[in-house]
């Protein structure tokens, strides 16, 4: 792999076009390959280097001088602090720099799978799952081979970061704008009114953003179409998007093209095609995989994937095929995921998904967000429970009795949640629900 920081440095000297932008300052091209950070002088190859921030000049300097470094990087933010003790263990990590500072951790174990993959002398960085179903798995992948995706040139755009330094889609916008001469703009923060002063004072053309922050901007009700008028896309993944939500962005944002993406840390985020603005139909179009359902599940066989988990088994078969536990419907060549199998709710063998119920919670318009899942019952096997939290400040008693209502009337009587909890929906920093 020759070395990124001259490559782009050389292609950049002479560009004093912004690549970077936040409220607070502006970086050029030129600009960004002009710092130089002496702290990265006892770094070698195959260290394993946690890097805690969000997309500043200074991080994506050193995440590029790591990379040439041959270094192993885990991306990690402020907001998951809570976990970094266990993410340090977990992936071996030698040196942690925070604030252009380097911490060196002492008595770091070692670990079969990065000894193997030192052996390659390949740069590699490090994704923690988000941990949903049991502890976060520590996902490793050969950056030399991630970065390939990028050398075909693809238009860019004047591009909100939306998505977190420590998710691979982050890092995905992050390299595809570099690679592409086009822009980052840094939020200021990653709440409904900020976003909206980002999009509207710096033109901005992509959101990258979750089905989650899109519910969020709809029930704040600060959708305006003069101030974003400069949207030209905005893609949504990560989580599972509902019908309603989708039809209602339509009417609010027409001139807005709405893409779904999909993805995930084990494979890398793939080249999907969505069948139409409205539609959550999507196809995979893509040369460097192959695809097959099996009793609606999705499996995936990529030609790209993780080298491996540091901490726990190969999620592949011994022909390559990953189970991606997402739940399908598929016509024509398209696919709709409906849901997660793992998440899938048995009442007296009746088989329900819990985006089946939420996708009823939300019709009603005193819904800002819900969540369902299955609780044991020892008659039924399982029953349906579904927090709910409220668009604006209502009685819970209302609040529930307008909810019975309307499930009443929408829902098969064995399939209606026993108990509604009135709660706000805890959301993680990745803007996804908890």
């Amino acid at each position: 792999m020759e070395n990124l920081f001259n490559t782009l440095s050389k292609k950049y000297k002479d560009q004093k076009k912004n690549f970077i932008v936040h409220r607070n300052y502006k970086i050029s091209f030129k600009q960004l390959f002009d710092e130089n950070f002496t702290i990265l002088n006892n770094i070698n190859q195959g260290d394993v280097v946690a890097i805690i921030g969000d997309f500043s000049s200074s991080i994506i300097n050193i995440l590029i001088r790591l990379i040439d470094l041959k270094a192993i990087i885990i991306p990690l933010t402020k907001e998951n602090r809570s976990n970094h003790k266990y993410f340090f263990e977990q992936a071996c990590v030698d040196y942690v720099i925070e604030n252009n500072q380097i911490f060196k951790l002492e008595g770091s174990k070692k670990n079969k799978l990065l000894e193997k993959f030192r052996l390659i002398k390949s740069p590699g960085i490090i994704f923690f799952s988000s941990g949903t179903t049991g502890r976060p798995k520590a996902i490793l992948h050969d950056l030399s081979i991630f970065l390939k995706r990028y050398s075909l040139p693809r238009p860019a755009y004047r591009t909100l970061n939306f998505l977190l330094f420590d998710h691979i889609g982050g890092l995905n916008t992050l390299f595809h704008t570099l690679f592409n001469e086009g822009q980052v703009i840094i939020p200021y923060a990653r709440n409904v009114s900020d976003i909206i002063n980002d999009i509207d004072d710096y033109k901005v053309e992509l959101l990258p953003t979750t089905p989650t922050f899109l519910r969020m901007l709809i029930m704040d009700g600060q959708i305006n179409l003069n101030r974003l008028k400069s949207l030209k896309i905005i893609t949504y993944g990560s989580e599972m998007m509902d019908e309603n939500t989708l039809l209602r962005l339509n009417k609010l944002l027409p001139n807005v093209k709405f893409k779904q993406t999909y993805g995930m840390s084990e494979i890398s985020i793939l080249r999907v095609k969505s069948e139409s603005n409205r539609s959550l139909w999507i196809k995979i179009d893509s040369d460097e995989l192959k695809t097959k359902i099996i009793k609606k599940t999705l499996y995936i066989k990529p030609k790209i994937k993780m080298f491996g988990y540091l901490n726990h088994k190969s999620p592949f078969d011994k022909n390559g095929w990953y189970n991606t536990n997402d739940l399908v419907e598929k016509k024509e060549g398209y696919i709709k995921i409906v849901g997660r199998s793992k998440h899938i709710i048995s009442i007296g063998g009746l088989k329900i998904l819990p985006s089946e119920i939420e996708r009823v919670a939300l019709e009603l318009p005193e819904v800002r967000n819900a969540k369902a899942k299955g609780v044991n019952n020892p008659i039924t096997g399982q029953h349906v429970e579904i927090e709910c939290e409220p668009k604006k400040e209502i009685k819970p008693e209302i609040f529930r009795q307008k909810l019975r209502t309307h499930f009443d009337l929408n829902l098969d009587s064995a399939i209606k949640p026993i108990k509604i909890i009135v709660k706000k929906i805890k959301i993680s920093h990745r803007f996804k629900k908890q």
